[in-house]
């Protein structure tokens, strides 16, 4: 608990926005109403989208281990995270949801949320300050 009060409030922004950039890889990011399906990041059962929830999750990850390292070469590195994991969602909202054979997917919250989280992850990381040198 000490840890976390001696963070800063960006800091903890910054994993604020991961965590929920891991949470939605569970919730429902598209419903194909024809065939009665309900898309996750996770289960795209009945679909041949693989998993692209899987790949959040690890930058997720990598995103919060280098969030609390408290050197400026964490903060480097993070934008390589963040821009990644931006690409991969603008790939995921736009590949996804496209309208194939006539049938469009409905977006769902879940999708909406990836998007907001992703993007609330490259504004927390660009206003988080780092230390500067070697120490």
């Amino acid at each position: 608990m000490h840890f976390i009060c001696q963070m800063k409030r960006s800091t903890l922004i910054a994993l604020l926005f991961g965590s929920l950039t891991a949470i939605t890889c569970f919730l429902p990011w598209m419903s194909i109403e024809s065939k009665d399906l309900l898309i996750t990041g996770m289960d795209t059962t009945g679909t041949k989208f693989g998993k692209p929830g899987l790949l959040h999750l690890i930058l997720a990850g990598i995103y919060t281990i280098f969030t609390l390292v408290p050197k400026a070469w964490g903060q480097r590195a993070n934008l390589l995270v963040i821009a990644v994991n931006a690409a991969w969602c603008l790939r995921n909202f736009l590949l996804l949801s496209a309208c194939s054979g006539g049938e469009c997917p409905v977006r769902l919250y879940g999708f909406y949320l990836l998007l907001i989280s992703s993007i609330g992850m490259m504004v927390a990381t660009l206003f988080t300050k780092k230390e500067e040198g070697r120490k």
